[in-house]
């Protein structure tokens, strides 16, 4: 039997699932109303109590929103920062913290980093097996946008080639990310420094041109300028990366006499096998680390998931005192016609009719409220997207996915489920006693 689910796609698991979560809403559905057709009763008592009724669907909407908002988020936000470290195969840094290069590498989080010399450089731009060998430069900006020195072809590979404009050709000129406020042909000077730091009178020497846009990545480098490396260089007072003779060079090959130096190389190969070969290669005590940004982020996963565990036990805590609070919500809104029931059971209706009844009453305000938590969630999910993408520049879309479909599934049965309680006490209350009401 294992062996047969495992064999199975993992949306048909997903499917029978969710279809045994609704499984004891269905058969308890199916027995209650077996024979009888209360709806009309049932459409005329919730019209008579609509707006007690439409605040409890409200309540209900509202908790059931809540719970599919966070798990929505929260796996929106693992897609959205997967995406944005997809194009970073393996990264080479000196000796240090994973974390923090990849932060600044990927994310373009301002951090200080020892560098690589033009040796290490060198020998990983003329490795075999290396396709890309991208030095990056961090530490200026404009505006909230940070400037990033790197190559042609990193710019390149980073874009999938739809480049709007053309890429640089001198040392003057940038290609801005698509949400970057300047507009083809306007020029720029870069500040020393980000933030409320940075030197805006340190580099008022260099006049940069944009000359082209990249297509959306979806990523922190949609709101960064990349310029050429060797303008990062050349405005701080260093070599460019090239020999005397060949000053006017852009991009590779670099002469390693001349390298000033770059906090972290993204490497790029054809091949999945030779990133693990390289980073075995270039993973040198005192001397380089390489690693895989992924890695890292499934370490950050890891605690994530430990952290949406707590959050699913609290969800869990949550939605049984909803649970609870739905039951005291039937039972206060089966007061209110109780008088009704008994004129009901005083003319002769089978008892299981009036049960049937009580529980259908419920059961409508239920899957009422529960269809509007599901719209609210979604609606939830979708601005805090928004406010995610806006601040965090990584693109996260929450839309509705199994973990939503079978907490929804679940929280249907169970509160189906309890709907019986008070159906029952209504057929315990003395019919005199419900006429005096």
């Amino acid at each position: 039997m294992t062996d047969l689910w495992t064999a199975l796609p993992p949306s048909v698991q997903d499917s029978l699932w969710a279809l045994l979560l609704l499984l004891p809403a269905l058969i308890v559905g199916a027995v209650t109303l077996r024979g009888y057709a209360p709806w009309p009763l049932t459409r005329a008592i919730i019209w008579g109590f609509r707006w007690s009724a439409a605040m409890f669907v409200m309540l209900i909407g509202i908790s059931v929103g809540m719970g599919i908002g966070l798990l929505a988020q929260e796996r929106g936000l693992r897609r959205g920062t997967a995406q944005a470290a997809d194009k970073f195969d393996l990264i080479v840094a000196a000796p240090g913290s994973e974390l923090t290069v990849m932060l600044a590498a990927v994310f373009l989080q301002p951090s200080d980093m020892p560098l690589l010399s033009g040796a290490v450089y060198d020998e990983i731009a003329t490795h075999e097996n290396v396709a890309i060998a991208a030095p990056l430069a961090f530490g200026d900006s404009f505006g909230v946008a940070p400037v990033i020195g790197t190559t042609v072809e990193f710019v390149r590979y980073l874009a999938d080639d739809r480049i709007e404009g053309r890429l640089w050709q001198t040392s003057g000129e940038a290609v801005a990310g698509v949400f970057v406020p300047l507009a083809l042909g306007e020029s720029f000077t870069p500040a020393h420094g980000a933030g409320d730091a940075a030197d805006h009178e340190a580099h008022t020497g260099a006049n940069l041109t944009v000359v082209g846009r990249m297509a959306p990545t979806g990523t922190p480098w949609d709101r960064a300028i990349l310029i050429p490396v060797e303008t990062v260089w050349e405005v701080h007072g260093l070599a460019n990366g090239h020999a005397p003779e060949r000053g006017n060079l852009i991009g590779s090959p670099f002469d390693p006499d001349y390298f000033p130096g770059t906090p972290a190389i993204v490497v790029h190969t054809e091949e999945l096998w030779a990133n693990y070969a390289l980073r075995s290669e270039f993973t040198r005590d005192n001397e380089t680390m390489a690693f895989f940004p992924g890695t890292v982020l499934a370490s950050l996963y890891q605690v994530m998931g430990d952290i949406r565990q707590a959050m699913s036990v609290m969800a869990l805590v949550t939605q049984i005192l909803v649970a609870t609070s739905v039951l005291l919500g039937l039972f206060i809104l089966s007061r209110l016609f109780r008088r009704q029931i008994a004129l009901l059971r005083a003319l002769g209706a089978p008892s299981r009719f009036v049960f049937a009844v009580v529980w259908s009453f419920g059961a409508v305000l239920l899957l009422t409220g529960t269809a509007l938590g599901l719209l609210t969630g979604l609606g939830a999910a979708a601005v805090l997207s928004h406010v995610v993408t806006a601040r965090a520049d990584i693109l996260v879309s929450a839309p509705l996915g199994w973990s939503e479909i079978h907490f929804v599934a679940a929280f249907i049965s169970i509160t189906l489920l309890l709907s019986l309680l008070p159906a029952a006490l209504v057929l315990r209350q003395p019919v005199v006693e419900g006429l005096r009401a």
